[in-house]
């Protein structure tokens, strides 16, 4: 294995990536490979089987992502490389990665096959040709079954946190895909913890693998405060913008993922009235140097920069690090943040977080093992009183300057002349010297009640995983107590029936899952699938009335979260007051639930192409066949 020296003194283009590959990696403006991606990508592309042990965070997707890519031939339709992963999330998320590094091969095709989806649409995509696959094993086997996912021609099998399979429950589907893939096939496997039945599954099916072990050595500065703050692309900026005004600051860095973004942010922070400045790898060095030496001497308070040319920056007048741009491994995280807080002074680091970017925020907390709290964005109140206070102090430090004399002559002159007192003919100077960009923010409460209602679901939805993660590793942190919901489950639509499921949020339950499940054993198309409501013991999923006994039955035996969902018919739709009491609900985004993560408001089913006025369905089916048993 190489040393950790010559890790970081590594680059991508020393490690035999293809060309296609190396301009995706530019388009990032990835210019370095993490330890994992630095140990692992040598292996794959040498067709050697690995035994990846590393946290997520770590940039595991990228070493197996860019080796595999390398080596793909496109020219082939049968896929080359079968990717398993155990939540659909993850897998939406691998086969983004796939896309973004494969961006200039030419024909490449990789698609992600997950329940909860419409089996049509993989279909077609199968049936037009695939180079990678990425799925979970359910749907996976599903499509293996049916003869319409053919692995005869597969050259790369990548088994993704395989001990949270095994903790999931799907640890036999595996195998049983395993045993189905061609002898001579290349297997990277990826686990953050080694348990027995992992181990076992190395010594069976991977031929003298490559060990790497990649340990975490991420810490944080006790003087640093973390906050994140959970915001979409398109809102970053207000966000930032927000912060910059809110915030009392002294010099920021802002941390974005590419070149490109660096100038982007820079300008646009330029054209609302902040001094930034770009810093990137395009840039000469002697300009480089320049820009540091302005930042250090207060000539300068924002710089814009890339993980790259920002590492060993030492200023100690930083007070802030944001990351605008989530890192994509958690020792990025703790680099870009020790930029703050420096000779034991207090500095204050702020994520933003994507909605789908939350495995990421809750790998670097397990990694630096702190609590990062939700940042609480001031309100248009606030921005406009610290306005406000900005405008007083001008007027006060314009005061001191010399040079008064004459403006106040011809202010006494115009007070005389117009009988206008001093007071509306300072107001009217006040506007001349602001110009048509208003001082205040105009109120708009609707917007953020929504958004504070909005931040407040987010939070609560995905608290309790990360107080529960932590649990398991033996942090110390409290996990916040579930509130008690006065809201009623929604009416049952006409043709739906209520089921009782025995599994909920203790058990690490998830819409997704459940929605997964029962589409998978049941043959339920998911626009049939009405509202789920989690608590904390137990769940309630509307189904379409008439459910044949065979099906209930295999529901019952099927497993969410490592645990039976025992099944069964609810006598009424409504839960009894006291049961409501003992289990509150967990928070949800309203509305039924509909493919694992969208949702429909009234919990209606939705009618399919083809259905009659009544909302029934004839067309299709809404009970399909349960699953093959193992074996069959």
């Amino acid at each position: 294995m190489s040393s950790e020296g010559n890790i970081k003194e590594l680059k991508f283009s020393d490690l035999g990536l293809s060309d296609d590959i190396m301009k995706g990696l530019n388009d990032t403006g990835y210019e370095s490979p993490t330890p994992i991606q630095a140990e692992i990508i040598p292996y794959v592309l040498d067709n050697r089987d690995v035994l990846g042990q590393a946290q997520t965070g770590t940039g595991k997707t990228a070493a197996f992502a860019l080796p595999v890519l390398s080596k793909i031939d496109v020219s082939l339709r049968d896929p080359q490389v079968l990717v398993l992963a155990p939540t659909r999330e993850l897998a939406i998320q691998v086969a983004e990665a796939f896309q973004k590094y494969g961006n200039h091969i030419k024909g490449f095709h990789v698609l992600p096959i997950y329940g909860g989806q419409s089996y049509d649409t993989q279909l077609r995509q199968l049936k037009r040709g695939v180079h990678v696959v990425v799925g979970t094993p359910g749907r996976v086997m599903d499509h293996m079954r049916r003869k319409t996912l053919k692995l005869g021609g597969l050259k790369t099998l990548i088994l993704d946190e395989a001990d949270e399979m095994l903790r999931m429950g799907f640890i036999d589907d595996v195998e049983w895909i395993l045993e189905q893939t061609p002898d001579k096939r290349q297997i990277a496997l990826f686990s953050a913890t080694m348990p027995d039945a992992i181990r076992k599954i190395t010594k069976r099916y991977l031929k003298n693998p490559e060990h790497v072990t990649i340990k975490n050595k991420t810490s944080t500065v006790s003087t640093i405060r973390q906050r994140y703050w959970s915001v979409s692309g398109r809102h970053k900026m207000d966000a930032l913008t927000r912060i910059l005004e809110a915030e009392t600051f002294d010099g920021i860095i802002i941390f974005v993922r590419t070149r490109g973004a660096t100038v982007e942010v820079a300008e646009k922070l330029e054209a609302r009235g902040f001094g930034a400045a770009a810093l990137n790898g395009e840039i000469p060095q002697k300009q480089r140097e320049q820009i540091v030496s302005r930042l250090k001497k207060g000539h300068l308070d924002i710089l814009v920069a890339t993980d790259v040319v920002a590492r060993g920056l030492d200023i100690e007048r930083i007070s802030h690090v944001i990351n605008y741009d989530i890192p994509g491994d958690t020792e990025s995280y703790v680099h870009r943040i020790g930029r703050t807080g420096r000779a034991g002074r207090l500095g204050d680091a702020i994520l933003f977080v994507a909605p789908r970017e939350r495995r990421m925020l809750y790998s670097i907390e397990r990694a630096t093992r702190q609590k990062i709290e939700e940042f609480q964005m001031p309100s248009t109140a606030d921005i406009n009183d610290k306005r406000v206070e900005g405008f007083k102090q001008r007027i006060q430090a314009t005061l001191q300057e010399d040079g008064l004399e004459m403006f106040a002559k011809i202010i006494e002159q115009y007070e005389a002349e117009h009988q206008v007192p001093a007071q509306e003919i300072a107001a009217a100077l006040a506007k001349m010297v602001q110009g048509d960009k208003p001082l205040l923010l105009a109120e708009s409460r609707r917007s953020e009640h929504k958004a504070e209602r909005r931040s407040e679901g987010r939070a609560d939805r995905h608290e309790p995983t990360v107080a529960r993660n932590s649990e398991r590793e033996g942090s110390a942190r409290p996990q916040r107590p579930r509130r008690a919901s006065t809201r009623s489950l929604p009416r049952l639509e006409r043709g739906m029936e209520r089921f009782r499921i025995e599994v909920g949020a203790d058990h690490d339950a998830e819409k997704g899952n459940i929605v997964g499940a029962v589409a998978n054993e049941s043959g339920i198309e998911n626009e049939f699938i009405g509202h789920i409501e989690i608590y904390d013991h137990y769940s309630t999923i509307d189904l379409p009335e008439g459910m044949p006994d065979h099906i209930l039955k295999t529901l019952q035996e099927t497993r969410v979260s490592n645990r039976k969902m025992q099944m069964t018919r609810e006598e009424s739709g409504d839960d009894t007051p006291d049961e409501r009491k003992r289990c509150s609900p967990r928070p949800t985004d309203g509305g039924g639930h509909r493919g694992g993560g969208r949702s429909g408001g009234s919990g209606k089913p939705r009618r399919s192409e083809g259905s009659g006025g009544d909302g029934r369905n004839t067309p299709r089916r809404k009970f399909g066949g349960a699953r093959p048993k193992r074996g069959s």
